[in-house]
């Protein structure tokens, strides 16, 4: 993915990773678009950034097709699409009633969320002569945290897909980059922002600007937080990487 001269479409950016890659994108060279749920958010990030911004709801599927033929129409160039949808929540699966409300969200969110968005915006992307969708997956999606196996799963769903369309769609002008955090200190779960765990915001996503800018032809953007976590089974070491994740979550 060239990293300047492009309209790049972020939902889920008016906080965390989406807002800080969207200001670097900007800074960079790219027209940036932004969504969310929240107006008020929306037109403040549009003031302060000169972000166009557009109301969206990823959970919701008439939401994405009115918010992309909003974008699609007022940015017709448009050329890269980040698939930005994430929630993560503590599961106890001891007691159903406890998880399945939680699990339940978790899949419409972080799966069903960027399969809808692709399909919205498939069709404008592979009129474009170079174009990228972004997924984002998870250190998560390798090796798992024992409190939260919903998020986990649907973000080793997320890699899954990512490789495949990478696949499928090698015959058309549209790359496929997944991105891989690991914890980084945003508020995806209460007092993660604040977690000595954690990769600094700022830290990850000049380091992920700085990968892509390098590393055009990637499939995937792992900053080297996350290799402890994504390389596990390669390195031989999966059992004891799992176990020290969570002795460390559980610390």
């Amino acid at each position: 993915m060239d990293i300047t001269g492009n309209t790049v479409f972020i939902p889920g950016a008016t906080s965390g990773i989406g807002l800080a890659l969207a200001t670097r994108l900007q800074a960079a060279g790219n027209t940036v678009i932004i969504g969310g749920r929240r107006t008020d958010v929306l037109e403040r990030l549009r003031a302060e950034h000169g972000f166009d911004a557009v109301h969206i709801d990823t959970t919701d599927p008439a939401s994405i097709r009115r918010a992309a033929a909003e974008v699609i129409a007022a940015h017709p160039q448009l050329n890269v699409l980040i698939a930005m949808a994430g929630i993560m929540r503590i599961e106890d699966w001891h007691r159903t009633d406890a998880f399945l409300a939680d699990a339940e969200q978790t899949v419409t969110t972080n799966l069903l969320g960027p399969i809808r968005l692709i399909a919205a915006f498939i069709g404008q992307l592979q009129s474009r002569p170079d174009a990228t969708i972004v997924t984002v997956s998870s250190g998560l999606a390798h090796t798992p945290l024992r409190t939260t196996p919903s998020y986990n799963a649907t973000k080793a769903a997320i890699h899954q897909l990512s490789e495949s369309l990478r696949l499928q769609l090698a015959d058309t002008s549209v790359r496929v980059l997944e991105l891989v955090p690991p914890a980084v200190a945003t508020e995806l779960v209460p007092g993660q922002s604040s977690s000595a765990a954690a990769m600094p915001l700022d830290q990850f996503a000049d380091e992920t600007m700085q990968l892509i800018a390098a590393q055009r032809d990637a499939h995937e953007i792992l900053v080297e937080n996350v290799k402890l976590l994504r390389f596990g089974e390669v390195r031989g070491d999966y059992a004891q990487t799992v176990e020290m994740l969570n002795r460390h979550a559980a610390a």
